[in-house]
């Protein structure tokens, strides 16, 4: 309609004045944006390394654990490279003193890993606990505590139990509450050693991938409706859970609760084009801003995201939004829970304004937005995943500027590299010192970063094709033995440095010389210099030139033996 049509276009102009970031970066050199930067994180940095339960722990039905929906996919799919599965992964549900001796040894100050939901309850519910599952975590968790390694915890890193999954899984909104009591258990049972919870990694990879595109488990396609029931359900079982642990153990147990949400950075193809500007921040809103906005701001989706989706189910003809509406109280129970905002970042993509097509319904076409790659940066073994460091300082200006200047955590980054391990180290060199920026420029409040990941493994739809550990893993050996690689030795130095300590040999000299040191000038050295600022200047009158006399009668007169 007319009447929608100018709402749309007051917001455009309204999102114009908060897109300052692109502003602030949009006058930036090659050179500049590329200049590195030495500097320190402030004390007591988190720094940390990731891993995920199905990726690396191996064990997939050990000691009473349940099927989870990744177990039962890679047993029945040809579409992973090498009919690879997570059966075996690392091994680490058997080798937990090998990977503690690792973390020990690489110095991290935070390990943040996932615990195996079927393996806590197999068929997902509390009746079925199983006690040998508890128990691994509590070693786990007991291990790192030793070593004075902070346990940073994702309850849901998309490994739903398989009997979930047979009732509709997360569209079913009972699964709210399904969720809620599962994370009741965790805190109850781990609260007292476990300060940092993450509830869910990556929801809208899971929307999005696992029931728009159905390239993940469990494999739904349908990219226009499901997509936002299920990000529906996710962010309010977040919300329930959060109050769960607000409610009953924050006061005894003094934790944080969050949830890590991923976000490429979204760079506009013409900066000095208004539309393309919004375009960006459009992707932003539907990518990163489906979820935080809801949490950090006011307990409802961007208006970007309302609008587009609404917009474009008016025109399909439905009766209403294909994206669901919170109420008042929902709204209410949503907004701010999150004690600090968690980051997850891979890359950057090129955005521009494109007229999408309105069949067949979809998340993707919803956007009006074509995506590229960044011309001009490194290539990682995974396609559309390219090494774009710069794009790091902008996301965190954005999330900044945007939710309110949070404190925030990076709680994956990382690449996937074929062979040379040179290439990995290089990118931690330069997306870490984006980060450093952000925090010692822009004053973003950094509080932790966290590298991706602990050690090569089961890399999802990849398999074991392209690998991000620090930590090499030969998989073809049952005693699947570990090696830290060259990155693990760099990352293990940034920690120890905090960051990117000034070189000795480029710090500023200062002092003084003896009190008796004799200063003076030569004539020679004094003409010397006049021909050669006449050269340089193509002045006639150099004897004249104001800046030569008040450096020259510097030079002659000036007699402090200070520096």
């Amino acid at each position: 309609s007319f009447f929608f049509r100018e709402r749309v276009k007051i917001i455009q102009i309204l999102i114009l004045f908060l897109c300052v970031v692109w502003e602030k970066f949009s006058s930036q050199s090659n050179f500049d944006r590329k200049m590195y930067h030495y500097g320190t994180f402030p004390e007591g940095f988190s720094w940390g390394i990731s891993s995920s339960a199905y990726q690396i722990e191996g064990g997939w039905n050990a000691d009473g654990k349940g099927p989870s929906i990744w177990d039962t996919f890679t047993q029945t799919t040809d579409s992973i490279p090498d009919s690879a599965n997570g059966n075996v992964a690392c091994d680490s549900y058997n080798r937990l003193n090998e990977d503690l001796y690792m973390l020990r040894a690489l110095r991290v100050k935070s390990y943040r890993f996932s615990l195996s939901w079927s393996r806590i309850f197999p068929d997902g519910t509390r009746k079925s606990l199983n006690q040998k599952g508890v128990d691994y975590y509590n070693r786990l968790i007991d291990g790192l505590i030793a070593y004075n390694i902070e346990p940073m915890v994702t309850l849901y890193h998309w490994d739903l139990p398989e009997a979930l999954q047979k009732v509709s899984g997360w569209e079913n909104a009972a699964m709210i509450d399904i969720f809620n009591d599962y994370c009741d258990f965790c805190f109850a049972t781990f609260g007292d050693r476990v300060k940092f919870w993450i509830t869910i990694n990556q929801p809208q990879t899971i929307a999005w991938s696992g029931y728009g595109l159905g390239n993940m488990p469990p494999n739904v396609v349908d990219p226009g409706y499901r997509p936002y029931i299920v990000a529906h359900n996710l962010i309010k079982a977040h919300a329930k859970a959060y109050h769960t642990y607000d409610d009953k153990y924050r006061q005894v147990q003094g934790g944080l609760i969050s949830i890590a949400l991923n976000a490429d950075w979204f760079e506009p193809a013409d900066v000095n084009v208004v539309r393309e500007v919004v375009t960006a921040d459009r992707a932003m809103q539907f990518q990163l801003g489906w979820f935080a906005h809801p949490i950090f701001k006011n307990g409802d989706y961007p208006d970007a995201l309302k609008w587009q989706v609404g917009n474009k189910s008016e025109i399909q003809g439905l009766p209403q939004s294909r994206l669901p509406s919170f109420t008042e109280e929902e709204k209410n129970f949503i907004k701010g829970t999150a004690d600090v905002f968690c980051v997850n970042h891979y890359t950057t993509r090129v955005v521009s304004y494109l007229t999408a097509e309105l069949q067949p319904h979809s998340y993707e076409w919803d956007r009006d937005l074509r995506e590229t790659d960044e011309p001009d940066s490194p290539t990682t073994a995974i396609p559309n995943q390219k090494a774009v460091a710069w794009g790091l300082r902008r996301l965190l200006n954005w999330i900044k500027e945007e939710y309110g200047d949070p404190e925030i955590y990076i709680t994956e980054n990382g690449a996937a590299v074929e062979w040379d391990d040179f290439e990995r180290v290089m990118f931690y060199k330069a997306y870490i010192d984006e980060a450093l920026k952000a925090y010692d420029l822009d004053g973003v409040r950094l509080q932790g970063y966290t590298a991706t990941a602990f050690m090569d493994s089961f890399e999802w739809l990849h398999g074991y094709k392209f690998l991000f550990g620090l930590h090499h893993v030969d998989f073809t050996n049952p005693d699947r033995p570990r090696t830290p690689k060259y990155s693990a030795h760099y990352y293990y130095n940034i920690i120890k440095d905090n960051g990117f300590p000034l070189p000795d040999d480029d710090k500023m000299l200062y002092g003084h010389f003896r009190e008796d040191f004799m200063w003076r000038t030569m004539l020679t050295s004094c003409l010397t210099v006049l021909v050669w600022f006449k050269s340089v200047t193509n002045t006639s009158s150099i004897h004249t030139h104001p800046y030569f006399v008040f450096k020259f009668h510097c030079s002659l007169f000036h007699t402090s033996n200070c520096l």
